[in-house]
């Protein structure tokens, strides 16, 4: 009840709707990536999926953000459906909970930047989708450039403006052989560019 009534009260403030430019709807497995500049990213890229899709799909969140207390834990795990990671795993692997939704046969919506920008267009990325990528080669890689959420809910604002987002899927982007971590995260960080 509480997962319809945020979905619906973000359809209705900033719209989110998809636009499914070099995809379309699949239940294959994948590792949806966006640019980050608002915390309603994570609520408009994962109510952009059909229903069916939403159910088994995990947003990833960082835990000292989103698991600081037990009402945000519950907020994002119970509610998004969130797998959460922390930014900080001295001595272990930082991915394994996304190893271990992928292990599932689940798909991941992830934010490479690893925190929210300002910008309209997104900052460098970091290794872990380089590193999932290269650890699950069948799990298709989906581009998603989120447009407008840096403006309807920008970095130290309380409450989101209404103004029209949408969420665009681009085509799959595809491992290309001895291809370096940089210039793969490039490519990446490219195709959402895009999307813009």
């Amino acid at each position: 009840m509480i997962r319809q009534l945020i979905l619906a009260a973000t359809r209705f403030v900033v719209g989110g709707h998809p636009n499914w430019i070099g995809t379309t709807p699949s239940a294959r497995q994948r590792i949806y990536f966006a640019n980050h500049g608002s915390h309603l990213d994570t609520v408009l890229l994962w109510s952009a999926l059909p229903d069916d899709l939403r159910r088994a799909t995990h947003p990833v969140a960082a835990a000292d953000y989103w698991g600081r207390n037990a009402v945000m834990r519950y907020f994002s795990t119970r509610v998004l459906n969130a797998v959460l990671m922390s930014r900080d795993a001295r001595g272990g692997d930082p991915l394994a909970p996304l190893r271990a939704v992928l292990d599932r046969g689940e798909s991941l919506i992830i934010f490479p930047e690893g925190t929210r920008g300002n910008e309209e267009l997104p900052g460098p990325f970091k290794g872990g989708l380089h590193h999932l990528a290269r650890d699950y080669p069948d799990v298709e890689l989906i581009p998603v450039y989120l447009d407008n959420l840096s403006r309807a809910w920008p970095k130290g604002s309380w409450v989101p403006v209404p103004i029209s987002c949408s969420a665009r899927f681009g085509s799959p982007v595809e491992a290309v052989a001895g291809e370096d971590k940089r210039g793969f995260l490039d490519r990446a960080r490219q195709a959402v560019v895009a999307l813009a």
